[in-house]
């Protein structure tokens, strides 16, 4: 079964996902939206929503579907579901930990390509000299899910 939704995360706006079989296998993360969203009877909106209110929830246990169109990719997004809330990680520092030291610019690739917003999390990951991007939303949005965590 395919379900997509929408959620409302107070202050943050509206995100999207999809899931089907029971895994997440895709999520845009909130912005200002006029779609219709669900409320948080999902489960997997529920914590979502919790997410953005602050409480210290997990989303990297929710089930998700991680295959990746190469190898190294859903290595990236395995390791990357291993960095605790409240931490960050290199480009360079993934790439090793997705088993490819010195392919920073490959993990960089994936998380401008990664699929499943906060449950594989990107915003996790910073260049060597500080921040780095955030493809679409942005640094500020990036800084803001960092502050959310504790990790700044």
């Amino acid at each position: 079964m395919v379900r997509q939704l929408a959620y409302r995360a107070e202050g943050w706006g509206v995100g999207e996902l999809v899931v089907a079989d029971g895994q997440v296998v895709w999520h845009e993360l909130p912005r200002v939206s006029d779609t219709e969203t669900v409320d948080g009877h999902d489960p997997v909106v529920a914590l979502l929503q919790a997410y953005f209110a602050g409480e210290d929830v997990r989303l990297t246990d929710v089930p998700v579907d991680l295959e990746y169109d190469s190898p190294f990719f859903t290595r990236c997004a395995e390791a990357l579901r291993a960095v605790p809330r409240g931490e960050v990680v290199t480009y360079g520092e993934l790439a090793a930990l997705a088993g490819a030291p010195g392919a920073a610019r490959a993990a960089g690739t994936f998380c401008a390509r990664n699929r499943l917003g906060l449950f594989v999390p990107c915003h996790r990951v910073v260049a060597a000299g500080g921040l780095g991007s955030y493809g679409s939303l942005g640094l500020a949005y990036k800084r803001r899910l960092l502050e959310l965590e504790g990790a700044l």
